[in-house]
Parts: C-alpha cells; structure tokens; sequence
C-alpha cells in the first residue's frame, strides 16, 4: 500500500522508510525540506510540503491508504517556557493538522501515530505499566495526553488507529545510546541518581518492526506500548553497557548535576518508567531483541577494549 510519513529525515524516519519500502509499500514523505528528506532516502520515495502548522492539502495525502506520524519537536532538551511551547506545539498541533488532512483526503484507512512512555508521568516506581494504566501529571504527561487526543480523532471519523508510546530507542547513531557512548568508552560512564529508576527500552529495529506490525495487522488499534518486554533499571542499563564496551562502569552522574544541566528535564531520567508492551504481544508481535544484553552486542558488535 502507499503510506505516507512524516519526520522521515530525523532518527527513525530512514530506517522506517526503507523497511516498508523493503516490505512491498510505496512511500511517501511529508517534510519541512522535501529535497533533504528526499536526499536521505531511496530513490522512488515521493515527497510533499509539511511544516506541522500549515493546513496540509489533501492533494499530499492522495492515494495514501496509511500515514505513520513521526515529526515533531525533540523532547530532550532544557525545557525553557518557548521550548516547551514548541514541544506542545508541535507534537499536539502537528498531529491535529495530520489528522484533518487524513479527513479530507478520503483515502487513509490505517494511522499509527507516535507518542511517547512520557504518558505515564515520572515517580512511578517499579510498577509494571500496561496500556490501561493512567497517565501521569507532568509536563510531558500532559503533552502526550494532548498529543493522543488528538490523534484519538482520526479514530472517530472511522480510520484504525494506533497509538505508539515509544520508550528509549536504542541505536549508537542517534538518541540516548548515541550520546551516552563517548562518555562509556572513557570508562566514565555509570549510573545516573540512584540508579532505581526503570528504563523502558527498545531495539530499533524492533520499534521498525512493530510501526510496520502496526500497519499491517487490522485488528489491532488504540494505545500500543513500544517497548522491550524486559525493561531494566537504570543501574542495570549502565551495567550492561559497560560489559558491551568492555569498560568499567561505576561512576554516578548525582541527580543534581542533570537538574543543573537540564533542568525540569531532567526527570525524564531520573524517574522513569517500568513499562509493558502487554498489547503488542497479545497481538502477536515477536521481539527479536527482548533483552538487553543480548541487543547491545548486535548494537554494538566491534565494541570492547
């Protein structure tokens, strides 16, 4: 079928578009920059105007049967009033305008919309969080709140709908593990607080393989957890990376220090959440990397001293 995507050109839009390309799917992409999105990806791949405040014209969404919405402000950084302003902005803003398009343009049937494990609030403890849990009572809690609404509409007008609550995407060329890495191979990496505070994780390619599980599987819609079934603490995380790179990995980073850094942010890692992908399973989806050791030594095959 022909999907259309936004955020293709950021951390997981590449990968995503060559997967369903790889899987028989046509795509086609909505960007800010049409001609850099289109330069980061295969050729074949079509491509409209989106800034995620313009009404978007149907005209880009035609033909297109599913959209998978991606785009939006990046969430980990210092959250100034405007930075939070685009954050909610863009996410809760951006989805509506996607979700008018998919309206009018007829043709759309399937939606998976991204959201974020944010949904569940911070102080959670260790526990274990489903997708009938309640949401929490934070800033990003009340975004993805906002962010779902949102695309909670395109399940009223009749389109299959899922929303994705995407944890702590692992891959060493961007996000967490990204930036994490150079301070690890030093050996100065360890535990950030007091190291309680759960991860939820997922492998790349598994998030790649449950977004197109998403598209492809009419039975299953509304809130989905992208997530590892195997979460882990913090202190654990830090663990087992050391043991991938070989290095040792008993330093703190004190929670004062990200709070100095980050600010309000900082909760985002010194909270976290213990979430379960309960539905994800039920419908059958397989992980290919559900644990944590093992997905770090195919993340990072060349590491060690």
């Amino acid at each position: 079928m022909k999907v259309a995507c936004t955020g293709a050109s950021g951390f997981l839009g590449p990968g995503l578009v060559q997967g369903l390309l790889n899987a028989g799917h046509t795509v086609h992409v909505l960007s800010r920059n049409v001609e850099q999105a289109l330069g980061r990806l295969p050729a074949g791949v079509t491509g409209s105007f989106f800034d995620g405040q313009t009404p978007l014209s149907p005209d880009a969404l035609a033909g297109a049967e599913a959209v998978v919405h991606l785009a939006g402000e990046p969430v980990d950084q210092r959250w100034t009033h405007d930075a939070k302003q685009r954050i909610h902005q863009s996410r809760v803003e951006g989805t509506r305008v996607v979700v008018e398009a998919m309206k009018q343009a007829g043709t759309v049937r399937h939606f998976v919309c991204a959201s974020a494990v944010g949904y569940y609030g911070g102080a959670r403890g260790d526990q274990p969080l489903t997708e009938d849990d309640a949401p929490g009572d934070d800033f990003l809690a009340h975004v993805c709140q906002g962010w779902e609404a949102q695309a909670a509409r395109a399940a009223e007008a009749g389109l299959r709908t899922v929303r994705l609550r995407i944890g702590v995407v692992l891959h060493p060329a961007g996000g967490v593990l990204h930036r994490m890495l150079p301070v690890f191979r030093m050996g100065a990496g360890g535990r950030v607080g007091n190291g309680h505070q759960y991860v939820s994780w997922v492998h790349r390619e598994d998030l790649f393989a449950l977004m197109r599980f998403a598209l492809e599987h009419p039975t299953l819609e509304g809130a989905v957890n992208a997530t590892s079934p195997e979460p882990v603490t913090n202190a654990t995380f830090a663990h087992a990376l050391g043991m991938a790179l070989g290095r040792p990995a008993v330093l703190q980073v004190p929670g004062f220090v990200l709070k100095a850094r980050f600010g309000e942010m900082a909760r985002v890692a010194l909270e976290g959440q213990r979430v379960l992908p309960r539905r994800a399973l039920e419908a059958g989806f397989q992980f290919r990397h559900p644990a944590l050791d093992e997905a770090l030594r195919d993340l990072l095959p060349h590491a060690g001293p």
